[in-house]
């Protein structure tokens, strides 16, 4: 073989090596993005009160429900969080679903819980603000598709079926209806919402 077809069998060589890697990315790509949900199909939960650590509810009627994000070498996103003051004067619902196209937050503000019973209580106005800047009334802030609304004065209701603080074990359904922040004509439903939350909150896995 002289040097010149050497050179040019190389070259032939080389390019089809170069296919054949490329080809291979392109699967191993196409099958990692086909994969990344592993097929899951997020469902509106059963309405329970015994500590399964489950949300759900219907905006505008799309599900949103609680999904963890990929995160860092920390740990995942986490997705549903009960948080509040040592004195209970406010605990909030917080909940986002990291993974939807909604990229959808919903936050359920409730003032001094230790008032609350069993039974139904009026969602009033948000402020669209959380934790101690909101507003000190039962009330729910919700980000859908990026934008920002709002509960209303007597908008809705949650209904307490579960509430035992030594336990930890809070449950309940709720609807009502938000306001655009920016835009009072844009309003929106929130329904066939509820809870159930139990001691094992913070190790849930919400895929």
């Amino acid at each position: 073989m002289s040097q010149t077809q050497n050179y040019k069998f190389q070259t032939k060589k080389l390019k089809i090596m170069k296919t054949t890697i490329l080809t291979f990315y392109v699967l191993i790509t196409t099958l990692t993005a086909c994969s990344d949900d592993t097929g899951f199909k997020p469902t509106l939960p059963p309405i329970t009160e015994t500590g399964e650590n489950t949300f759900g509810c219907y905006v505008d009627g799309k599900l949103l429900t609680p999904r963890n994000g990929t995160g860092t070498y920390l740990g995942p996103d986490k997705a549903m969080f009960f948080i509040g003051t040592t004195d209970n004067s406010y605990n909030e619902i917080r909940v986002r679903d990291f993974k939807g196209d909604s990229n959808g937050i919903i936050k359920i503000h409730f003032a001094d819980i230790n008032t609350y019973s069993i039974g139904e209580f009026i969602i009033n106005e948000s402020n669209c603000e959380d934790g101690l800047n909101a507003n000190t009334t039962t009330n729910i802030t919700l980000r859908w598709y990026g934008k920002w609304y709002c509960s209303i004065n007597n908008g809705g209701v949650i209904n307490f079926s579960k509430l035992d603080e030594q336990l930890f074990n809070y449950s309940g359904t709720f609807s009502c209806t938000v306001q655009n922040r920016e835009d009072s004509s844009d309003i929106i439903e929130i329904t066939e919402g509820r809870f159930d939350i139990g001691p094992g909150l913070s190790t849930a896995v919400f895929p």
